[in-house]
């Protein structure tokens, strides 16, 4: 049966919840699932923009069907060609073998390589950078937006009715739970840590691509937003593109500290217990732990993003980093990283190595300031590693 949710009079999501998945691109956690965000505007000509993932074809067709009613389907929009949002194309054009594919010639050449389509060059609209197309009453424009995250990836504006149809940006995981708008949930307390973590994870290197769409979105007049994944925008825009401006600038939301932590037997752990709880004596508030073997990497590289100062704390393991550690500081310098003041401590019961592999590692990162002095525990917290902890502490503390 149908499930589609009217976004205006002659617009409506007909995509669908995958509430199963376990993980996103087969490597971030998705507890609450994820939506495939698909959109049909019924005009003189009607237009779909952007298919779903296969996980999600059945109710996808089904509320296509409803809301065409009987028309033919004219016109299907290409923004982004990642297969979560283009597993349908080949199906759609056999359905509807009469419509026109609208996306750029990258688009194009990607659609031949996912799919074995019986296509004429008289299927395709091949758009440029501020191209229209115009249905009837409504007018598309079309900007693109390369690297956010894909190199074809572009973004539609209707200038009828200032909608942003944004692709892969102003997403968020998790499944749509009946309410369709932002404005109907408690978004920044139940879902804005996941739009964080989609961003950081999926988008988060490309900031300075992100930079030049936002400058673009800034030049014409938004009043809604949809995105491919997650609630349609269309109050408080500015808050969600001021969180936005933050994270593609790689600026701090908050001043404190996260502190990510892997320990065999403990004492790793106890070294950044002791420094937390003397972070905190010092009035310091907010302060995130994490034991980066427990927890998946996802959630720290998001609150890296969020967080002004970070500790890396973690045993030596076979001569070098434990395994663990090293799997999230390669995944922080993936994700590009910036302006964030660091401090390590490691452990190391004969051959502390670990301490200096990791600070190779975080070389990489463009403006890291490393505070205080390196702390090494061997073995076990002892009372002279407890004042090097504090003297850490307050050298945290006074760079805040």
């Amino acid at each position: 049966m149908y499930n589609v949710k009217k976004i205006k009079e002659d617009l409506f999501w007909v995509g669908a919840n995958d509430r199963r998945i376990s993980l996103f691109e087969s490597v971030y956690p998705v507890p609450t699932g994820i939506s495939y965000n698909s959109y049909l505007l019924t005009d003189e000509k009607t237009v779909l923009l952007d298919t779903v993932d296969k996980s999600a074809s059945h109710q996808f067709f089904e509320n296509i069907e409803y809301v065409l009613s009987g028309r033919k389907l004219d016109y299907l929009v290409i923004n982004h060609m990642e297969p979560d949002h283009c597993a349908e194309i080949q199906t759609i054009t056999e359905k509807y073998p009469d419509l026109k594919i609208v996306c750029n010639a990258k688009t194009q050449a990607m659609i031949n390589q996912f799919f074995d389509v019986n296509l004429s060059e008289d299927n395709y609209i091949l758009v440029k950078e501020g191209d229209t197309l115009n249905t009837g009453k409504h007018t598309l424009s079309f900007v693109f937006a390369p690297m956010v995250h894909w190199p074809e990836v572009m973004v539609t504006y209707d200038i009828t009715d200032k909608i942003l149809f944004s692709a892969d940006a102003f997403g968020a995981f998790g499944a749509i739970d009946g309410n369709i708008f932002a404005d109907e949930v408690d978004f920044e307390g139940r879902y804005m840590d996941e739009a964080r973590r989609y961003y950081t994870n999926i988008v988060g290197k490309y900031g300075p691509q992100v930079q030049m769409l936002l400058k673009k979105a800034a030049g014409i007049e938004i009043e809604m937003i949809c995105p491919l994944h997650g609630y349609v925008w269309r109050k408080d825009l500015e808050k969600f593109i001021e969180k936005y401006q933050k994270w593609s600038t790689y600026t701090p939301e908050i001043s404190s500290v996260l502190i990510a932590y892997t320990s065999v037997y403990g004492d790793t752990q106890n070294a950044a217990e002791i420094l937390a709880g003397q972070l905190a004596e010092l009035g310091v508030k907010d302060i995130k732990m994490y034991d980066a073997s427990v927890t998946h990497p996802s959630y720290i590289v998001s609150d890296a993003f969020k967080y002004s100062h970070i500790v890396f704390a973690s045993t030596t393991y076979n001569n070098g980093i434990f395994v663990n550690m090293e799997n999230l500081l390669h995944d922080i310098v993936a994700h590009n990283l910036q302006n964030r003041k660091i401090a390590t401590i490691d452990n190391g019961s004969w051959a502390p190595t670990c301490g200096k592999a990791m600070q190779e590692l975080l070389a990489q990162l463009k403006n890291i300031e490393i505070v205080g002095q390196h702390v090494n525990i061997k073995s076990s917290v002892k009372q002279d590693k407890i004042t090097e902890l504090e003297e850490l502490a307050k050298a945290i503390k006074a760079s805040m």
